[in-house]
């Protein structure tokens, strides 16, 4: 075989088959999750058209009106032609539970791209997004120039701020599943200090106690719709009928009803922290009362808005949708496996209202919009004022009730303090302590556990003090002196044979005198 040429070794990967195939894939995926929702608003489009006994258009009108439909579900504001008054009239009320549709299948694409894939290189997270988002707005431009004619016009502009958001945020979630939510490394062009105060524990559970509060907010205000539309069935029924006469058209207007659900929940928690929502220009609708002139079209949500005049009793009760977001921001706060201090836990509590207030601000926005010019040209929520009442709301009753709950956690439960460092003198007082422990509680534990079968310890023997050294007598040797002829013969075993010489009692023995040696 011969070797690979240098000049292959240094191509680029898109001509060795590196990553390019894997940024393929992922574009041909943005592709491919556009594709799938257009195609079910169109579906669903078609059917109705087909079942409807008055199509005033062909299926090209059907068409983009599906078209229409699927850039307002990215929040694109659409323009209505046909009106009563001749007049085009924009249409920027959202249903929120459409957003639902292309962000579900742009979020799936992208994290489905990020997916280990046996025998295939694995594009990065940065280029999986830009790739998805990139397919993902071929489709939205294709759509955007064909749905600029008909019925529900598009607006150009809304469409360049919308449709890059709504994919591009909806990848990125993809992407971060796909990696694990990871929280970290945060970039390194933060300064320290905001690196730093972003790490701590306090920040996630701020995060957490402001979505719970949030959806506490939106469960309440679904609540309220609820019981209204109970309330006013009446009218709600005589809405629902006289709109649409056949079964078709009913089941349109079932749908669409289901479609603005989320926006009604919002409406009703804006209702419940008591800034209300508008009702065109000049009327708001509010726990206190409802003022101004309501130009309310006939629809079966609208139902539910209050009669004229001043608030009653049972409207003033909502505001126990709010006390409720509080109390859940409180609960969420404070957490079970550690009890952070009360300054800690009053910042966390604040944080969290002020997380839940721009999450409301979000919604409020999104739930609203213009239907029409004049007195429609206001409808919905005033997201400024809601996000306001929501954060002091929540933190009125929220941070009291951390540090309600935190006591509530802490019976019982001693405050665990970090041990200070001993100083020397107490540290040596405290070994002589344990020494002492040491050396006689044993002995007495024993002596209590034999139950008197065993014998008393004695006391431990004094030791005496060493004699003073006596001074040796220079005239007496200790060791015999050997003779310098013959080596000494060695000792027998078992011989016990002193090595120091006795001494008699008497005088000391003479010095023995060296045998001459003979000549050689």
């Amino acid at each position: 075989m011969t070797e690979p040429s240098p000049l292959l070794s240094q191509a680029p990967a898109v001509v060795q088959g590196g990553r390019a195939p894997a940024l393929a894939a992922a574009l041909v995926r943005g592709v491919t999750a556009a594709g799938l929702g257009l195609g079910a608003l169109a579906a669903l489009v078609m059917m109705l058209w087909i079942s409807s006994p008055y199509p005033d258009r062909g299926p090209g009108g059907a068409l983009h009106v599906a078209a229409g439909l699927w850039l307002l579900a990215h929040g694109t504001e659409l323009v209505r032609a046909d009106t009563l008054s001749g007049n085009p009239a924009p249409v920027g009320v959202v249903p929120l539970l459409l957003i639902a549709l292309p962000a579900l299948l742009t979020h799936r694409a992208a994290r489905e791209a990020l997916e280990p894939d046996e025998g295939r290189p694995r594009a990065s997270a940065r280029g999986v997004l830009c790739a998805v988002t990139a397919g993902y707005l071929l489709v939205g431009g294709a759509v955007v120039v064909y749905a600029t004619r008909g019925p529900l016009a598009a607006d150009p502009l809304s469409a360049l701020l919308h449709l890059p958001l709504v994919a591009g945020g909806s990848a990125a979630a993809g992407v971060w599943n796909a990696s694990g939510w990871p929280l970290g490394p945060l970039p390194a062009w933060l300064p320290e200090r905001v690196r730093a105060e972003l790490a701590r524990t306090r920040n996630t559970v701020a995060a957490r106690s402001a979505t719970a509060g949030a959806l506490a907010l939106l469960g309440g205000g679904a609540l309220l719709v609820a019981v209204s539309l109970v309330w006013h069935a009446d009218a709600t029924q005589d809405s629902f009928l006289h709109l649409a006469d056949e079964w078709s058209g009913r089941l349109a207007l079932l749908l669409l009803g289901l479609a603005l659900v989320p926006n009604a929940a919002v409406w009703g928690a804006a209702y419940g922290l008591g800034p209300g929502f508008a009702l065109g220009t000049g009327a708001m609708a509010t726990p206190l009362a409802l003022t101004g002139d309501p130009a309310l079209p006939h629809f079966p949500l609208l139902s539910a808005v209050p009669a004229e005049g001043r608030g009653t009793p049972p409207n003033w009760a909502v505001v126990v949708v709010p006390v409720v977001a509080g109390m859940v921001i409180a609960w969420f706060t404070v957490r079970r496996d550690a009890v952070s201090g009360v300054r800690e836990t009053a910042l966390a509590a604040l944080l969290g209202a002020v997380g839940c207030g721009l999450l409301t601000t979000v919604l409020a926005a999104a739930a609203g919009g213009p239907m029409g010019t004049g007195r429609l040209a206001v409808f919905g929520p005033v997201w400024w004022l809601t996000g306001a009442a929501a954060t002091v709301w929540t933190a009125a009753v929220g941070v009291p009730g951390a540090l309600g709950v935190r006591a509530w956690r802490m019976r019982g439960v001693g405050v665990v303090a970090e041990p200070a460092l001993p100083s020397a003198s107490a540290s040596a007082s405290e070994e002589a302590e344990e020494a002492e422990g040491y050396d006689f509680l044993p002995v007495v534990a024993l002596e209590e556990a034999s139950g008197g079968l065993m014998a008393e310890f004695p006391p431990a023997p004094v030791a005496a003090e060493p004699p003073a050294p006596e001074e040796p007598e220079p005239s007496v040797p200790l060791v015999a002196a050997e003779p310098e002829g013959e080596p000494p013969a060695p000792e027998e075993p078992g011989s016990s044979a002193p090595l120091v010489a006795a001494e008699p009692d008497g005088e000391p023995p003479a010095p023995e005198e060296p045998r001459p040696s003979a000549a050689p």
